[in-house]
């Protein structure tokens, strides 16, 4: 999946010289994976290997589409759960039994600050704790010169969780989506708070990148990706911003996100397709893959590669990655985060009245969970 397939022709060119396998690459942009899904599970014509977003996985296993590869794994050394993190344990990605996809990147939500802003708030290090952020984002904040301590995405499903979990609870409670926790109660004022404080812009389209750039917000959670753009487009703030795990309340768990890669149920060529997922599991590749295109590797192991530990910021994402967690894998995920979302940006922008919006959601999230 994505946008190009060259860097990776040229990542599995060692594999089609050493194997004598042909492999024909197509590039699925992200927006189409789900319609390409769709046909391909009606025709039972698809790719011998697919990658899967994680937050897809549901999709995948619910199409039915995937092979179970239990038993074949002995013979893929690459391929043995103990090589990845226990986040992407077989018990976390397929919970019904099984292995219907390993993991191929890895991916982490992080701490972005803009040190020379702290700095020149007297702020001597990032925050470590909940009550630290929430402190510095009111100090960094000064609205006649248009900058927020902090930044929420609106968009950002994945955050209310994260909260939850960072409160010491759990979003899912014997199968169902629970919003009801002391603990997503407490990921739910944490959140609001930070708007309750004025820290935190409002614009449902400001960007991210360009405000972290201008100097705009001083702090955001974000990814890897985040770090690539700024340094592309803004060379010049070299060594004036910096990363660190996020802050902590009873825990500093974060998202575990990225790609798996699977193969599909109905190929004809289950060997060769075990045999390129095994070449992609290599340590070695996961580091070429890397350098190539700057993708995180799920492979354990290749964070022991020189040019992935002498680079400070991977030392951050391999660190967080320690403590990072799926989101559920469950369809009905998405319809219930786009309501956790709804009824939080409701109260923190619009003025909602606070106990009636989550009280409806709660009862959204329950008709959800009753759907089939």
């Amino acid at each position: 999946m994505g946008d190009s397939a060259t860097k990776f022709e040229q990542l599995i060119a060692p594999f089609e010289t050493q194997t004598g396998i042909d492999v024909t690459v197509e590039a699925v942009p992200w927006d189409s994976v789900n319609d390409r899904l769709t046909s391909a599970v009606a025709s039972g014509k698809g790719p011998d290997v697919t990658q899967i977003g994680l937050s897809q996985l549901a999709s995948f296993l619910k199409g039915d589409a995937l092979a179970d590869v239990s038993a074949d794994l002995a013979a893929y050394p690459n391929l043995a759960e103990s090589n990845f993190p226990s986040a992407v344990a077989s018990t976390a990605l397929n919970p019904s039994g099984g292995v219907y996809s390993v993991p191929w990147i890895a991916d982490t939500r992080v701490l972005f600050y803009r040190s020379d802003l702290l700095s020149a708030a007297g702020i001597s290090a990032p925050p470590k704790t909940w009550d630290e952020l929430r402190a510095d984002a009111k100090k960094l904040t000064d609205k006649s010169a248009k900058r927020y301590g902090y930044y929420i995405p609106q968009w950002d499903a994945p955050l209310p969780v994260t909260y939850t979990w960072q409160a010491g609870g759990e979003i899912m409670a014997d199968g169902k989506i629970d919003v009801t926790s002391s603990a997503f109660t407490k990921a739910a004022d944490h959140y609001l708070g930070l708007y309750a404080d004025g820290s935190v812009p409002t614009a449902s389209d400001f960007d991210q990148t360009t405000g972290f750039i201008s100097g705009s917000v001083a702090m955001l959670v974000s990814g890897p990706y985040l770090a690539k753009a700024v340094a592309e487009q803004a060379p010049d703030l070299d060594g004036k911003w910096s990363v660190t795990t996020v802050p902590t309340d009873a825990s500093g768990t974060s998202l575990y996100a990225g790609s798996n890669l699977g193969v599909w149920k109905n190929t004809t060529n289950k060997v060769g397709a075990l045999m390129l997922l095994n070449f992609l599991a290599d340590p070695a590749t996961q580091v070429a893959w890397y350098t190539s295109n700057g993708d995180l590797p799920a492979a354990t192991k290749a964070y022991q590669d020189a040019k992935l530990s002498a680079d400070p910021l991977v030392k951050v994402y391999a660190e967080q990655l320690k403590d990072a967690r799926l989101l559920p894998v469950s369809t009905k995920w998405d319809a219930a985060s786009s309501e956790i979302l709804n009824a939080l940006n409701k109260i923190a922008v619009s003025g909602a009245d606070k106990a009636a919006t989550l009280k409806a959601l709660a009862d959204k999230v329950a008709t959800i969970n009753a759907g089939s």
